[in-house]
């Protein structure tokens, strides 16, 4: 990785936070004055349940049949990235994520936060997911629907909140070792301890392996490769007390993504330094405040995939994101939760990419491309309770400026090809949510909201084009903010201990919704359309008896585009890369301590590879499974598969020209400390 002062910079916040860390008590002490930390940001304030979410619990998390972030994610249906390839096979910047079929670009429209901290890619707005190791977790609560508190401007489809465990979690030392059919490796570790009244993990884990061929047998050519990838991450995170009731958090973590895609030389690489510090205040005026910085880089070689060369070099894509917030809970009483709070998000970066000449490898032309993108947000939320009714609503102003944004092109000679200044501009959105629960008796609860959310256009989306030979996708600095507007009205039953079951019907409008237009076949650009409209019924179930559990949810979406002018053509199509219905379903069994044994099941409807609803994406129906077996003291042995029906997962269709999914894959190790 190539780190730089900047990247070093980063982890300055532990520097400062180290005295905190190092302290400790005597026995008396601690027994005259228990301070207790949790790592975790404020209480959900009491209009949660308002909102159509869906929590995830560790026993989960750490018991996917991949191992991968992403896979734990799709245990709620409506879940989805760009592309249906995970997180070794894919290129790192289509791994946006979204939610309710609102898809159609590689830039995610879901929220995404770990720890309170924004994760998404400062230049393209991916979420870097092969650095986020599902075993640093202790829960993940995934809420579908636009507009958000802090950090709004990110929350069109929703918000995905990752949390950290902590030292007791953790235990003193855990990992895995584990390995698969095709040779490839997964090793984790961490080593976490409590420090008086707080904590320090550190933690590391490394992918690697040939990977598989993502291209159909009857497609390749001599110089078709595997999916070959290594990835590695390492992460420190500390907690401690600064008083009775207010707690220090920092956390840090570097991480470095190399890939190949389809032929030998299409080799991509993402990575990335993050820190983060945050204070949590619990007392009478309780107050979140959180600064964090981010250091990314992405490079990718595209191979024609004609004549087999290298045509484009995009050998450096250096950004910067920071920002913060500051959240205040004043005390107004028993009966209502009053938020209020500021924050600011600034992204920068610039494109640095060359091309060459398919028929000589000569270089043609050097590009140039980058700007700065920020986001000041001011909001003010109240939760009132009325007995078992519980009232909500929030407004939030954004103030959002689009800047420095420039393309350059220069042949071999350093001769100007052609050159875009894009226009300063600045503008203030307004954003709300409002909503209502109601609890009849303790077997059922009501909710229904509204909402308003924001989104601007990434830095990657207003200057950058791309290809995927031999689709050349343009860029558009005159891109706007999306907008969406949407309501939901929903039931949460509980008939009895360990049974839970939930349904929402939603309609959600995306006004300005980003897509990359079909120009000709093999020329789209990036526009504003109309509106993306997505109509449809969310469903989900927990059951636990004993030994087994259940969860399963499932998602039918009626998404439609709204096109006019130069989009006429596009009016009442689906949105492309957006499946009508996705399902997923974990049965596991525990039938002694320490043992684990589940099955998932999952389905995703057919989708289109365009805007023109051509290149279908067949439907796929997969089977993963999990096996955790005691051995001796902490140890245990691990069963993994993926993919266990072999089904043909289409990921990508060009004109026929196919991409593929992950194949049936088995993997066996061991785990310590679980």
């Amino acid at each position: 990785m190539r780190f730089s002062p900047k990247l070093a910079a980063c982890y300055l916040p532990f520097l400062f936070a180290a005295p905190a860390f190092a302290q400790d008590e005597t026995a008396d002490e601690a027994d005259e004055n228990v301070i207790i930390v949790t790592g975790q940001g404020l209480e959900d304030s009491p209009a949660t349940p308002a909102y159509s979410s869906v929590e995830l619990d560790r026993d989960l998390i750490v018991t996917s049949g991949s191992g991968r972030i992403e896979d734990v994610l799709s245990s709620v249906a409506g879940f989805q990235q760009f592309r249906r390839s995970d997180s070794r096979s894919s290129n790192p910047s289509a791994q946006g994520v979204t939610l309710r079929a609102l898809g159609g670009n590689a830039t995610s429209r879901a929220l995404v936060l770990l720890d309170g901290v924004p994760m998404a890619d400062p230049f393209f707005g991916y979420i870097p997911l092969s650095a986020i190791a599902p075993e640093r977790l202790d829960s993940i609560r995934v809420t579908r629907g636009g507009g958000s508190g802090p950090f709004g401007s990110g929350a069109l489809a929703g918000t995905i909140e990752l949390n950290s465990a902590d030292a007791n979690t953790l235990g003193p030392i855990s990992g895995s070792v584990l390995a698969n059919d095709r040779g490839e490796t997964e090793a984790s570790a961490s080593v976490a301890q409590n420090l008086g009244a707080g904590f320090a993990v550190i933690s590391g884990r490394w992918d690697r392996g040939q990977g598989f061929f993502t291209t159909p047998e009857n497609q390749r050519a001599a110089i078709t490769s595997r999916a070959a990838f290594e990835s590695w991450s390492f992460g420190v995170r500390g907690v401690a007390p600064i008083s009775d009731d207010i707690e220090l958090q920092a956390r840090g973590l570097v991480f470095n993504d190399e890939r190949t895609l389809r032929f030998e030389g299409a080799d991509s690489s993402s990575e990335g330094a993050d820190a983060s510090i945050r204070l949590v205040g619990r007392g009478n005026w309780q107050f979140d405040a959180v600064a964090y910085l981010q250091a990314r880089n992405f490079s990718n070689v595209v191979i024609s995939s004609t004549r087999f060369v290298r045509v484009l070099d995009q050998r450096n894509t250096p950004s910067t994101g920071l920002g913060g917030k500051l959240e205040v809970r004043p005390p107004v009483g028993a009966d209502h939760v009053l938020r209020l709070g500021v924050d600011y998000r600034r992204s920068s970066g610039e494109l640095q990419e060359e091309a060459y000449s398919a028929f000589t490898g000569n270089l043609r032309e050097r590009r140039r491309a980058g700007g700065q993108n920020s986001d000041f947000g001011i909001f003010i939320e109240d939760d009132w309770s009325i007995g078992d009714l519980i009232l909500t609503g929030g407004v939030r102003a954004d103030r959002t400026i689009i800047e420095n944004g420039f393309f350059r092109a220069e042949d071999a000679n350093n001769a100007l090809v052609s050159e875009t200044i894009a226009p300063d501009r600045a503008d203030w959105s307004f954003s709300y949510r409002a909503g209502a629960s109601y609890r009849l008796g303790d077997a059922m609860r009501l909710r229904a909201v509204a909402y308003r959310g924001l989104r601007l256009p990434t830095l990657n989306e207003l200057y950058r084009p791309f290809v995927v030979f031999p689709v050349v996708t343009q860029a558009n600095a005159a891109l706007e903010n999306e907008q969406l507007e949407g309501f939901e009205i929903g039931a949460d039953l509980t008939p009895a201990n360990g049974v839970e079951f939930n349904i929402t019907a939603f309609d959600n409008r995306v006004k300005n919704a980003i897509a990359n237009v079909t120009l000709t076949p093999t020329l789209r650009q990036r526009q504003n359309l109309p509106a993306i409209e997505a109509r449809g019924i969310e469903a989900g179930a927990s059951i636990t008896r004993g030994q087994i559990s259940f969860n399963g949810t499932l998602v039918y979406t009626d998404a439609k585009v709204d096109g006019s002018g130069a989009s006429v053509a596009l009016d009442g199509n689906r949105p492309p890369q957006t499946p009508e219905f996705a399902a997923s379903a974990t049965i596991a069994w525990q039938p002694a301590e320490g043992w684990l044994l589940s099955t998932t099941l999952r389905h995703v409807s057919a989708q289109f590879e365009s805007d023109q609803e051509t290149n279908v994406l067949p439907a796929a129906t997969t089977l993963n499974a999990f096996a955790q077996i005691p051995i001796a003291g902490k140890f245990s042995l691990v069963l993994r598969g993926e993919n266990l029906f072999d089904e043909t997962i289409v990921t990508r269709n060009s004109d026929g020209a196919l991409d593929l999914g992950v194949p049936r894959t088995v993997w066996g190790g061991i785990r310590f400390g679980f």
